[in-house]
């Protein structure tokens, strides 16, 4: 999120509330906007067309397709995500900004490549079957989502955050209106129109990191794949983190109890997805305090500390700002509890309400509470995450992701076993126990920073 904090601070300075407000709201919708339009955008493809697909179970297929093409896009691109960026951030650093675009477009090629490679593959095996039109779809909508998500890695490097924000929402829009101008050819209609918007968003984002890019010499380089210049850990994190957010999902999808066959070899599970979807629109005010203190506060610190140690400040002064650094990390964390639990209760009161309007059972309330908790566990373990990351503690953040893979899936595994009325528990607690580990790591880096700075380079 490099640079946001830029933005927030001149809000911020403002010292009115409507600067307060101002900031919060600004960082509430560039931190959650892309997933939330999303959200809402296959919402409302499915509401509309709920009355006028028939039959009405093809509105369910075009759901749970998209919902594949998104959670195996992610996966696969978490081999690179982080690891590219790391690539980006150093060659900026450097000033050589003119091999950035070279090795996107190699990265990009690559990317595809292999999303149709395998997709070309999984056709066969999970839609043997199906039409032809529907897996040609399936297939571009899964290259194009990979592309997506590699050039949304550029974003950050950016700075243009709210032209990004307009950019999902206008595409996600486009969507939902392609879809359902499209919805009288049933499922390929549908679909055909969540192809499109994704398209439009793609090359959306490529004008914008070539205008910010300029192409210069080659038009394709490979540089980011080069031992010395490439991150291991970062590419286990950027997998290892996608794999343990659907983890869970996957195991309720393909557990015969708590799913049922949807169309070819995807497999949805109505008891959990639903629940699940709401509980992400429930993180929007935690990932704004997120962003607005770690991004303002933290980074303020942050980069005081850092520069005293590079310029020879007084031991007093580089205690005073690692202290002030501690502080503001127990005051965004403590924020971040206080909304989320304001999240939780609002859930309690307004949820009956809620899933009543959306014609949802209110047997799933017990499991949409849980899940509320689950993701609001998830936004304080992403803020030590970052934090991890600003220290460049990578190996840290490695064997974090490598807990909470592992305890989601014994977690969930056994909460299948014991029965419907723990479901949801196994994602819930994963995060809880992962996070207080986290936090403990944390605590323990944070003891040893100037032995660590000083000492061990």
């Amino acid at each position: 999120m490099a640079g946001i904090g830029f933005e927030l601070r001149r809000m911020l300075r403002k010292n009115t509330l409507t600067g307060l407000l101002q900031a919060y709201a600004y960082a509430g919708v560039i931190g959650s906007g892309p997933w939330v339009f999303s959200i809402i955008g296959i919402l409302l493809v499915g509401i509309f067309s709920a009355s006028v697909v028939v039959p009405n179970f093809l509105v369910t297929q075009f759901q749970t397709s998209v919902t594949y093409l998104v959670a195996c896009s992610l996966i696969l691109t978490g081999f690179v995500q982080l690891a590219f960026t790391r690539f980006v951030s150093d060659r900026l650093f450097e000033k050589k900004r003119d091999l950035i675009l070279p090795n996107l477009h190699g990265l990009l090629l690559g990317v595809i490549a292999v999303a149709a490679v395998l997709g070309t593959l999984a056709l066969f095996v999970v839609f043997p079957g199906e039409r032809l039109l529907y897996r040609l779809l399936m297939l571009a909508g899964f290259c194009v989502m990979c592309g997506v998500w590699v050039l949304a890695i550029l974003l950050s490097g950016m700075k243009r955050y709210q032209a990004i924000t307009v950019l999902f929402g206008g595409a996600y829009a486009l969507i939902v209106v392609a879809s359902l101008l499209m919805r009288p050819w049933g499922l390929e209609g549908l679909l055909g129109g969540f192809v499109l918007g994704n398209f439009v968003l793609l090359a959306g984002m490529w004008v914008m990191v070539v205008r910010d890019f300029s192409p210069k010499g080659r038009l394709i380089a490979f540089d980011f794949a080069e031992r010395k210049l490439l991150y291991p850990s970062l590419v286990l994190v950027g997998l290892l983190y996608n794999v343990a957010i659907w983890a869970d999902k996957f195991m309720f999808w393909y557990f015969p109890p708590t799913s049922e066959p949807i169309i070819g070899g995807l497999r949805a599970s109505l008891i959990y997805d639903l629940p699940v979807f709401l509980s992400y629109l429930s993180i929007i005010p935690g990932m704004a305090v997120f962003l607005v203190r770690i991004e303002t506060d933290f980074v303020e610190y942050y980069d005081k500390f850092y520069d005293a140690v590079r310029s020879g400040g007084s031991l007093e002064y580089i205690e005073s700002m690692r202290d002030e650094m501690v502080y503001a990390i127990q005051q965004g964390l403590g924020e971040i509890a206080k909304i989320q639990t304001l999240a939780v209760l609002v859930t309690f009161v307004a949820g009956p309400a809620l899933l009543d309007a959306l014609g949802i059972s209110s047997l799933y309330l017990p499991l949409l509470h849980v899940q509320v908790v689950g993701a609001g566990l998830q936004v304080g373990l992403m803020a030590i995450l970052n934090v991890f990351f600003y220290l460049d503690q990578r190996r840290i953040v490695l064997v974090l992701c490598v807990e909470m893979v592992v305890l989601n899936i014994v977690f969930t595994a056994l909460t299948l076993h014991l029965g419907a009325a723990f479901y949801g528990y196994g994602f819930a607690g994963s995060m809880l126990v992962t996070l207080c580990t986290g936090m403990v790591l944390l605590t323990r880096q944070l003891n040893r920073l100037e032995y660590e700075t000083f000492m061990l380079q």
